[in-house]
């Protein structure tokens, strides 16, 4: 029922289900009935606050409610987009928005917080008071996801990451700690290795300075500061960087890469 409340869909009494029920028998008895008949109940109000807060609402239903928020005059400061519930879902506001909070952030403060989104909003789709009733490292299955359940989650993840997942989210992923490291490493993925870095700036500046003979002589003396820099070892290698030629050195740097 709550589930069912959030996405807009009330419901109806008996008295109500008759009604419509008696209604559908006199339209399919008449001489043109409709095409489609849909007895349902909407709370405009739960649909309205679905779209006030970046959250999908059908297309069919759109038309049945506007965002509340009111347009600033011009020159009056726009109203703010930040929401906040009871759940503890922290909220990305546009798509993208949870990629950039996670930009700088060290890698346990990153998935803590990538955690912390997932249970927040595992705990609005199964009704929990707190995100904290959430075992993170327990089966979604287990914590009571079932086809819609699993649906729902992923619809909101798709507003808060700006992704576009797979229906199946929950079930590849079957806990929060493995959804969040998923989604963690989707948004952030690791960084590239050193040695990858150093290999792709070499073959650009290589073929920058091989006809720039004064070029190539000052980048042999920064290679030659850097390699200094990274490990007295190089030079037990054989090789006398302060004797070798500029082919010498980068023939050198390539054979360690």
């Amino acid at each position: 029922h709550a589930r069912l409340a959030r996405t807009g869909i009330a419901p109806l009494t008996a008295d109500q289900g008759l009604a419509l029920f008696d209604t559908v028998i006199a339209d399919t008895l008449s001489d043109q009935p409709t095409t489609q008949i849909i007895a349902s109940r909407w709370d405009t109000a739960a649909l309205r606050d679905r779209l006030d807060n970046g959250q999908p609402v059908p297309a069919v239903l759109r038309s049945l409610v506007r965002p509340s928020r009111r347009q600033a005059a011009p020159g009056e400061p726009a109203p703010s987009t930040s929401t906040s519930t009871s759940t503890g879902a922290t909220g990305a506001g546009t798509p993208g928005g949870l990629a950039a909070r996670l930009i700088g952030l060290a890698e346990t403060d990153a998935r803590t917080l990538m955690t912390d989104v997932v249970r927040g909003h595992v705990a609005a789709v199964l009704a929990h008071s707190s995100p904290s009733d959430v075992d993170a490292d327990r089966a979604f299955s287990e914590l009571g996801f079932d086809s819609l359940t699993a649906v729902e989650l992923r619809n909101r993840l798709n507003a808060e990451t700006g992704l576009r997942l797979p229906a199946t989210l929950v079930f590849d992923h079957p806990t929060v700690s493995q959804l969040a490291e998923y989604l963690h490493r989707t948004l952030a993925p690791a960084a590239p290795a050193p040695d990858e870095v150093l290999r792709e700036a070499l073959d650009r500046v290589q073929a920058l300075v091989e006809s720039d003979a004064g070029g190539r002589a000052r980048v042999v003396t920064v290679l030659q500061a850097a390699l200094t820099r990274l490990g007295g070892d190089v030079l037990d290698v054989g090789v006398e960087l302060n004797q070798t030629s500029d082919e010498e050195l980068f023939a050198f740097i390539d054979s360690q890469l």
